[in-house]
C-alpha cells in the first residue's frame, strides 16, 4: 500500500535539517525568497521551516560553525538551476561554483548568508 501522507513518513527518509546562521532573520528571508520556503514559529519560540515539497523540515541555529567546506553537502532540488542562482545573488548568496562542474547533471553551488555551501540540482528534461 502505496503511503499518500505528506510528509512522507517511511525508515530512511531524511526529515530534519539544522542549518547554522549568523542572523536567522536573513536566513529566513533568504531561503523563503529563493526557495518558497514556507516558515512558522515553534512552541519553543525557534523559527522552523518546511521545504518548498512539505516533506523536509529543520531550523536555523545560532552558534554553530556554518559548512562553507563541504563534506556532506545537501542539494536542493529547483526547476531551473540557472533562475536560482539569479534569486540567490539576488538574496545575499554566492555562487561557489557554476552550472557545469557536474556535467552531465544540472547543478551549482552556492553559499548562503551565514556561508553555508549548499548545492543546487535541476531534473534533466
Amino acid at each position: 500500500m502505496e503511503n499518500d501522507k505528506h510528509p512522507t513518513l517511511a525508515n530512511g527518509k531524511v526529515c530534519y535539517i539544522e542549518i547554522p546562521a549568523v542572523d536567522v532573520d536573513r536566513s529566513v528571508s533568504f531561503y523563503r525568497e529563493v526557495f518558497g520556503w514556507k516558515t512558522r514559529k515553534r512552541s519553543d519560540g525557534h523559527i522552523a521551516f518546511d521545504d518548498g515539497a512539505g516533506e523536509v523540515s529543520g531550523t536555523w541555529v545560532v552558534g554553530r560553525r556554518p559548512s562553507g567546506n563541504p563534506g556532506l553537502l545537501i542539494y536542493i532540488m529547483v526547476d531551473s538551476v540557472a533562475a536560482a542562482i539569479e534569486l540567490v545573488i539576488a538574496n545575499g548568496g554566492k555562487i561557489v561554483q557554476a552550472i557545469g562542474a557536474d556535467a552531465p547533471e544540472i547543478t551549482a553551488r552556492f553559499s548562503d548568508p551565514a556561508g553555508n555551501v549548499i548545492g543546487l540540482y535541476q531534473e534533466p528534461t
